[in-house]
């Protein structure tokens, strides 16, 4: 799994891969595929556009769950996912010495970043109106052209709760209705809570790696649409 890049301040890493897909979705058709449960059927999604033209901002919506652009007073949610992440992450995925980035430096990328509008979306649960975390599509070229990446990550006092499963669920409805054929998504060995996650969306482990001696080996996923 991804984790969000760090915004473009002059001293932080830029974002990852450049810029984030656009997508210009199609009108959803109803069908099955194999790799849908019962369990995972409830997540099945409807969505919306505001506006059907590429770089548009992106609404998607499922039984529990908004994916929608990050407001800027949500910063404070994003700075409280960068503070949880697991010491074995890469230092520039993790807050510096210097606190960086600070909610202010992440106010500033979601004012200024398409990523935060139309990539990496926002997850609202309906029901109580707070946002967990982000789940969505990036551009990381570490696949072939036109195949981008999902990632999420949420808040881990939602952990264990189906919200990354019912996201991505209407991530890959979102990235189907736009025309991609297939996505990858990268995760952790460690990271046995997301990587259950694909398993359960369809993605399956390549023999592609990424071997880190210092934070471990980094598994290349993949799901055809």
């Amino acid at each position: 799994m991804l984790e969000a890049p760090a915004p473009t301040t002059g001293n932080e890493p830029g974002l990852i891969g450049g810029t984030p897909p656009t997508c210009a979705p199609k009108k959803f058709e109803s069908r099955s595929t194999p790799w849908h449960d019962p369990a995972l059927t409830r997540a099945m999604v409807a969505a919306m556009t505001v506006g059907a033209v590429p770089g548009s901002e992106v609404v998607l919506e499922t039984s529990r769950l908004l994916l929608r652009p990050w407001r800027v007073a949500e910063a404070v949610i994003q700075h409280e996912l960068w503070t949880e992440r697991d010491p074995r992450v890469p230092p520039h995925r993790r807050i510096d010495a210097d606190g960086h980035p600070t909610v202010a430096e992440l106010e500033s990328s979601i004012r200024t970043d398409q990523l935060w509008s139309s990539g990496l979306l926002a997850i609202e649960r309906k029901a109580s109106r707070d946002v967990i975390g982000y789940c969505g599509l990036v551009d990381s070229e570490r696949g072939a052209a036109g195949e981008p990446e999902l990632a999420f990550e949420l808040l881990r006092r939602v952990q264990r709760q189906g919200y990354a499963t019912e996201a991505s669920l209407a991530v890959l409805e979102w990235a189907r209705s736009s025309g991609y054929e297939r996505l990858w998504a990268t995760v952790w060995d460690w990271n046995t809570a997301s990587r259950r996650v694909l398993a359960k969306v369809g993605f399956t482990e390549t023999e592609r790696k990424e071997v880190d001696a210092v934070h471990g080996t980094n598994l290349f996923t993949t799901r055809r649409l």
